[in-house]
């Protein structure tokens, strides 16, 4: 529960940083940019302390990494321009728990208690609460039909890759090897660094034409934020992902998680003096207790 609770905060601080890193340097360097940090720093531990590339469950990182961080990433970012950021997060985060509860249930044959499924449930509801459009409060977009179907594939890609690095775990388990928590990380960044290369690039192709001009490349020193989002996301906090799951099933570990975007707002506040509304405080203290009792439940 630990690593859930550490995923989130470090979740929280990277997508602040994502956003000054995208500001500075633009989309594509940034994405890419931040998984290459990543898989530099993972990879020099899990080389040198960890498993590398092997372990019993290395292939199911690597199709983990595919699923959650390529294909459910991917689809995240296509839901952004079309559903608005709040409405994107609430599908991408609360639709991933069901998905995952269902997924592990099937497959590893995972069960949970009533109190557990009670209070996840109350996590989502404070999650809704603070992130769902109202007509006092719209998303800023015009909301597209097709959006729905991203937000869906986005959810499906980090339920499903959360289960999937359940799989790993009891594989690595069985095989009688300890879960190592960086390792993992940087067999999943792998995996979805394929992907998300292979997106942007094809992406760069068919956009050549459009752009008879190249932009200057922007000054080295906007690239620190892409190293402070890359060590707060997707190399501390998805470490602590892989982390919590190794010894939680997923239907537990990502209602915590989907609090990231509540626990943004101290931060947010914190940082960019960005004042929160008295309806995301509400959904937001809702979210803690579940979390909290959550945590407790058994």
């Amino acid at each position: 529960m630990l690593g859930a609770f550490l995923t989130t905060i470090f979740f929280s601080l990277s997508v602040i940083f994502a956003n000054r890193s995208i500001t500075a340097v633009g989309l594509t360097r940034a994405n890419l940019g931040r998984l290459l940090v990543a898989l530099i720093c993972l990879g020099a531990y899990a080389h040198t302390f960890g498993h590398g590339m092997g372990g019993a469950g290395r292939d199911w990182f690597l199709l983990s990494g595919l699923i959650g961080m390529g294909l459910g990433d991917l689809a995240s970012f296509n839901a952004l321009p079309l559903l608005g950021s709040r409405l994107a997060i609430l599908m991408g985060q609360c639709l991933a728990v069901p998905i995952a509860i269902l997924a592990e249930r099937l497959w590893l044959g995972t069960r949970l208690t009533a109190g557990q499924f009670t209070w996840g449930a109350v996590i989502l509801a404070g999650v809704a609460l603070a992130l769902m459009p109202t007509p006092q409060s719209p998303p800023r977009v015009r909301v597209r039909p097709i959006g729905f179907l991203w937000g869906v594939l986005s959810a499906a890609g980090q339920g499903l890759g959360a289960v999937v690095s359940r799989r790993a775990a009891e594989a690595a388990t069985r095989a009688g090897e300890s879960v190592d928590g960086i390792t993992a990380a940087y067999q999943r960044i792998v995996g979805g660094l394929v992907i998300t290369a292979a997106f942007f690039t094809l992406r760069a192709l068919l956009r050549r034409d459009r752009a008879p001009e190249t932009p200057a490349p922007p000054p080295a020193r906007n690239y620190v934020w892409i190293v402070v989002n890359a060590v707060c996301g997707a190399v501390i906090g998805v470490s602590c992902y892989q982390w919590a799951l190794a010894t939680t099933p997923s239907g537990i570990v990502l209602p915590i998680v989907a609090t990231t975007p509540l626990v943004i707002i101290p931060f947010s506040y914190l940082l960019e003096g960005e004042r929160p509304s008295r309806r995301s405080l509400a959904g937001g203290a809702i979210a803690v207790a579940g979390a909290v009792a959550l945590a407790l439940a058994r």
